[in-house]
Order: C-alpha cells, then structure tokens, then sequence
C-alpha cells in the first residue's frame, strides 16, 4: 500500500498569474524571463519538486512594451538553422520585434532560462503572450501583478459577508 505524503492533486492546482509589461516597474528582458520561469517551474510553491510539472500559468501583456538596456535591441543576435549548408541565418532583436513581437523575444528569453529536460515545452506552453492589453484568459486569472484577487470570486466574496455579519 502506498502512503505518499503530500502529492494530492489539490496541491498541484495551478494558478493564472498576470504580468503587465506596460507598467512602468517592469523589470528589463532578463530579470523578468526569470521571474516568469520561476512561476513556470513552480519553484515558488512548498511542494515544487525538480521532477514534476507543478508551475502555475503566466499571462504577458503588452509585449510591445518590452524594456531592454544598452544597445540590445541592435547587439542581440537570433541564430536559425535548418542543418542544410548555408542556411544559418541571424536577426537582431529589433528584426524579431518587427517581424515576430516582442512575445517571441520574451519567449525565447524565457525559455532559455528553463531547464534543458522533458518538462520545457510543457513548462514554456503555459506561458501566454500577448502583444496588447486584451487577452481571453481575464477570467482565470487569480493573481495581477502579483496581488491575489481571490475577493472577486462570487462564492469567497460571499462567505466573507457571512463571516463579518456574525
């Protein structure tokens, strides 16, 4: 019989963590790729465990907003190749803004900061970008900007009134 403590599926429950790069606290590319993998990872959480998906989901608005220092946007290089001779190819970061967003520089940024194993592309699939303010995902989102809005749920925001009326 096995009695493993602790690994219920209550604990695992993910949450929807919102990140709006349009602020003016934004931390640059790099410090918030790593804040974003830290949540990915679920390395904020008592339970994390380095061989289980534990992380929660990240939504990042306002991607056009990106915040880099120095000369990034100009030095910052992007390597693709397809394994045929002559086809590596090299875009700076402000061609990959132009041509693909800048929800694909902070992808890529964050994905260089997850671990190299199985659970990257699962990790990196709950991280949702997106280059303005609106997004389909502003019911599930439980904490914005690192505050939780667990009181604009109907059922808490009710046994709260009962709570206080007693």
């Amino acid at each position: 019989m096995s009695q493993t403590v602790g690994r219920t599926r209550l604990a695992y429950s993910r949450t929807w963590h919102h990140i709006s790069l349009s602020s003016s606290t934004t931390p640059p590319l790099g410090r918030l790729a790593s804040r974003i993998a830290l949540i990915l990872m679920g390395k904020h959480k008592p339970i994390w465990d380095p061989s289980t998906d534990c992380g929660d989901y990240v939504v990042a608005t306002s991607c056009t907003d990106l915040l880099v220092t120095g000369k990034k946007m100009q030095q910052k290089k992007y390597y693709t190749h397809s394994t045929r001779p002559g086809s590596l190819k090299e875009l700076n970061m402000e061609g990959m803004m132009r041509k693909w967003g800048g929800g694909e520089v902070l992808r890529k940024a964050v994905r260089g900061m997850l671990p190299k194993n199985r659970l990257r592309d699962k990790r990196l699939d709950r991280l949702k970008v997106f280059e303005g303010a609106a997004h389909p995902y502003k019911d599930n989102l439980v904490k914005v900007d690192g505050r939780t809005r667990i009181l604009d749920v109907p059922e808490v925001r009710e046994e709260l009134e009962k709570a206080r009326a007693l």
